[in-house]
């Protein structure tokens, strides 16, 4: 009897051990495999994270000591497109070396308004994020790079002048990525937004525009300007005093025949019902009848109307209704109407289609800019008065956690 005892204990301790042992073994197993897919989980963020230190670090680096400087008595490509402010189309473009410049060192904190978060970048990827949002990046170089001026001369006025917001998430940051201030396409949005051969070479295209035009903003007697820009003009720009009612002296009306041959926004027609018609306007059904221009603007667009015993501006107009342009036309047939824009958007300041044109000429960036903005020049940001005084400001704010 004691021996049988002794032989079913020794079953149930062997039992009992093997069952530790493949326990044991399990235990091993699910240790190894959540092991190896925490390093493949942190291999593919290096990798992710490495493609856009790669990319910031293409745009963060000293300036090229060779540009703006006439290397040759042979006028460059630059020269014989006459982009730039000189004779000889050349651009001041600052200090040389391989130190970073205080300009370099300035960073924008851009709220993106979809993520409720702050992204922080140089300034110079913040124009090629803006670029990337605002322009076909099938447009040619030239167009491009007449962008990331605007869009750098933008953002540096506003950064000069301190100008700040407060996200809705709390704590301060310089801009949104909305038409609020400039359209901004986030890092990892632009590394999504493409794929293989034709990321490489959009990303390529788009770096070129902006090491092309690095630190150069466009400059009234010297300040910053307002760098206003838009779609399609409607064969004119117009003058900031007629839409905005603000008289801007390089904010002038000026010819843009390029935009009717190339853009595809440059006619557009929409019909309504009468009723919604009058419900916008805030007229009588019946006042559509016996609408009628009153007068017009130099970028001979729609001034003001009358209509139903008011007098309305072309802009009033245009957004009541949602028009793309304040040119229009309109007719009416039974219960409708229909209206004819020419043009898209404001019409104050640079065209983008019209830039894109002025490029398919040969006509460089800087002269590009400089014919939108009348009486300007295109200078290094890095040398306008008080410009290290107020980055160094920025930089003690932004080292502070402001």
């Amino acid at each position: 009897m004691n021996q049988m005892r002794w032989q079913t204990g020794r079953r149930r301790s062997w039992r009992r051990g093997t069952r530790r042992w493949w326990g044991g073994f399990a235990a091993g197993l699910i240790v190894i495999v959540l092991w190896k897919g925490i390093l493949l989980i942190n291999a593919q963020r290096d990798i992710k994270e490495t493609k856009i230190e790669e990319i910031e670090s293409a745009l963060v680096k000293a300036p090229d000591e060779s540009i703006g400087e006439q290397v040759s008595p042979q006028p460059s490509e630059t020269d014989r497109k006459g982009s730039g402010n000189g004779p000889n189309g050349d651009v001041d473009t600052g200090s040389k070396g391989n130190s970073l410049t205080e300009y370099e060192r300035t960073r924008v904190q851009v709220f993106l308004t979809a993520d409720k978060r702050i992204e922080t970048l140089p300034i110079e990827l913040y124009v090629r994020g803006v670029i990337a949002a605002e322009m076909p990046v099938e447009f040619e170089l030239e167009a491009l790079k007449a962008q990331a001026i605007a869009a750098r001369t933008y953002i540096y006025r506003r950064l000069a002048a301190g100008e700040r917001i407060t996200p809705p998430s709390g704590g301060a940051a310089d801009v949104t990525d909305t038409v609020q201030n400039q359209v901004y396409l986030s890092l990892n949005k632009l590394l999504s937004r493409w794929n293989g051969a034709e990321r490489e070479a959009n990303l390529n295209k788009l770096n070129r525009a902006v090491e092309e035009t690095k630190g150069q903003i466009i400059t009234y007697k010297g300040e910053p300007i307002e760098a206003a820009f838009f779609s399609t003009s409607n064969g004119y720009t117009e003058n900031a005093s007629d839409y905005w009612q603000i008289d801007v002296p390089y904010l002038q009306s000026v010819a843009s025949p390029w935009d009717k041959e190339i853009s595809p926004r440059y006619k557009e027609t929409v019909t309504m019902k009468l009723g919604d018609f009058a419900d916008k306007l805030g007229v009588k059904k019946s006042a559509a009848r016996s609408m009628r221009i009153l007068e017009t603007t130099e970028g001979k667009r729609i001034k003001t109307v009358a209509v139903g015993g008011k007098t309305l501006s072309g802009r009033e107009v245009r957004e009541k209704l949602g028009l793309a342009s304040s040119q229009f036309s309109w007719a009416i047939q039974d219960d409708e109407i229909t209206f004819t824009t020419f043009g898209y958007g404001h019409g104050v300041g640079m065209s983008q289609w019209g830039a894109d044109g002025m490029a398919k000429n040969g006509i460089g960036a800087v002269q590009i800019v400089t014919h939108y903005y009348s009486g300007t020049k295109v200078e290094q940001a890095s040398k306008l008065p008080l410009s290290a005084l107020v980055l160094q400001q920025r930089s003690r704010l932004l080292g502070a956690g402001g």
